[in-house]
């Protein structure tokens, strides 16, 4: 999956609102037919969000536009798929798993979609959501379920499905959710998805708090943060975008690497710390972040 570093949610029934997510510079835009549809509005909105991703693909705009549909439980879901996998889509955002076998239900009904509409086989990626405790007791499984597992949502919140479900209390500095978070990392991870993201910063208004929240999730291990309003967008593409300083450090470090290895070392003293092959590595992992993040601009 590409580095979404900002992953804006549009409600579905709300057409023009895609284009102000467009243009405040998300990554990724999840049009949404769950939470923010209100339950008369459903089986028009799928209508408005498959046009919506026919018009944007027209439009070729930068940013990849996902879905979120109903959960598998409401019984919507069947629907919401037929209409929306469509060319255009980069795939579905799923609320409210539950375990594995769902993930490949689901994969079955999006693999015969794509076969019958003469999709691209496996074009339709999946980004899974642990908003159940039950999904959450069992991410390891689910991320590895199925190859179009894109990535996986470490989702916090206020007052939300998550914190209903482990009845927690939600705080800014999110000690109550670490360990959770922590284990969807390792569970991503372990199942070769390099580019996990977290979610979600409530309080539109405290910009200073959403970065705090974005940078403490990033030095967790994320790659980039699901939002509900556009002024969030720049601060997560400046937080989950390796700085110029950064990037030059670790140039440098890999320079003077080479170097000791060209001359027979394996390890060197850069700039007042030892450096190895692993230290590199990492360096190097940092720099492709960054090339694939300028690249997909």
């Amino acid at each position: 999956m590409k580095p979404y570093r900002s992953m804006l949610f549009v409600p579905g029934h709300k057409p023009t609102w895609a284009a102000k997510a467009i243009a405040a510079g998300a990554d990724a835009v999840i049009l949404d037919l769950e939470d923010s549809v209100p339950a008369a509005d459903k089986a028009d909105a799928r209508k408005t969000v498959r046009e919506t991703i026919g018009r944007l693909r027209a439009e070729n705009v930068r940013a990849d536009i996902w879905v979120r549909p109903n959960s598998v439980d409401s019984g919507l879901f069947g629907a919401d798929v037929e209409e929306v996998v469509t060319e255009g889509l980069s795939g579905l955002f799923l609320p409210k798993v539950f375990n594995a076998q769902e993930i490949v239900r689901i994969d079955a009904i999006v693999s015969h979609i794509e076969e019958r509409d003469g999709l691209g086989a496996g074009s339709t990626g999946l980004i899974v959501s642990f908003e159940t405790a039950t999904s959450m007791a069992h991410c390891e499984e689910i991320a590895a379920a199925s190859p179009r597992v894109s990535s996986l949502l470490g989702a916090t919140g206020p007052n939300a499905d998550v914190g209903r479900e482990l009845g927690f209390e939600f705080t800014p500095e999110g000690l109550e959710t670490l360990y959770l978070r922590s284990r969807l990392i390792l569970a991503a991870r372990a199942a070769g998805l390099h580019h996990p993201v977290s979610g979600v910063w409530q309080d539109i208004a405290d910009l200073d708090g959403f970065r705090r929240f974005a940078e403490d999730n990033r030095r967790l291990g994320y790659r980039g943060i699901v939002l509900i309003h556009p002024s969030h967008v720049a601060i997560a593409n400046e937080v989950f975008t390796p700085s110029p300083e950064t990037v030059d450090h670790y140039r440098r470090m890999i320079a003077a690497f080479r170097e000791a290895e060209a001359n027979g070392s394996a390890a060197v003293d850069f700039e007042g710390q030892h450096i190895d092959l692993a230290h590199a590595r990492t360096a190097q992992g940092v720099l492709d972040l960054a090339d694939a993040i300028a690249q997909a601009r």
